[in-house]
């Protein structure tokens, strides 16, 4: 990851130590996750970042009516696309460990390989297509989303998954977050 662009300045915010806003927003985090991941400790330094990031990352997972595999890849695609090591290394370890994510689907994406499975192809697709294109996806591929079995309002659900990882994936560059050793078997090489 080039450091040209890398804030270091800001320290993550230390959960034992934190106060206001910063400590309830790792409060949340921490009750929802168990943990308080690098990327957490470093969005806490805008309290507001994480909690949108937490507020729209949890109604994704609840609404959007995916399966945890077909979430995975969708975050998982964007993360790769958007290179984000730190995201596309936990999501990986999600999709492996959590998800159910094919291993062939989980090690296409990683890869930037052709996807085995037709149906998730059609959903990393569609992902990426909507960050690549700035929310303006070429028709043939809305078309192939259609035909794999998706619904339109499943694109609206892509749009949110697509503004969490901007979040993330964002943030996770700027400070070039180092990625926790629960995600490290899954690094970017």
């Amino acid at each position: 990851m080039s450091g040209t662009n890398i804030i270091h300045t800001i320290p993550p915010v230390d959960h034992a130590s934190a106060e206001g806003a910063q400590k309830e927003v790792l409060d949340k985090a921490l009750s929802q996750v168990g943990f308080i991941p690098n990327m957490y400790a470093n969005m806490a330094n805008a309290p507001g970042l994480l909690d949108t990031y937490l507020l729209g990352y949890g109604l994704f997972r609840k609404e959007s009516g995916l399966t945890s595999a077909e979430q995975e890849v969708v975050f998982l695609s964007i993360s790769q696309f958007n290179g984000c090591h730190y995201c596309t290394a936990a999501h990986s370890m999600l999709a492996d460990k959590m998800s159910g994510v094919p291993a062939d689907v989980l090690q296409a994406i990683r890869a930037r390989q052709h996807i085995p499975d037709t149906k998730l192809a059609a959903l990393a697709a569609m992902a990426v297509e909507m960050v690549a294109k700035h929310g303006q996806p070429r028709p043939e591929i809305v078309q192939d989303f259609l035909n794999a079995g998706y619904q339109e309002r499943d694109l609206l659900y892509i749009v949110l998954a697509a503004a969490v990882k901007v979040l993330s994936n964002y943030s996770n560059q700027a400070f070039g977050t180092e990625v926790d050793d629960k995600f490290a078997a899954y690094k970017v090489a």
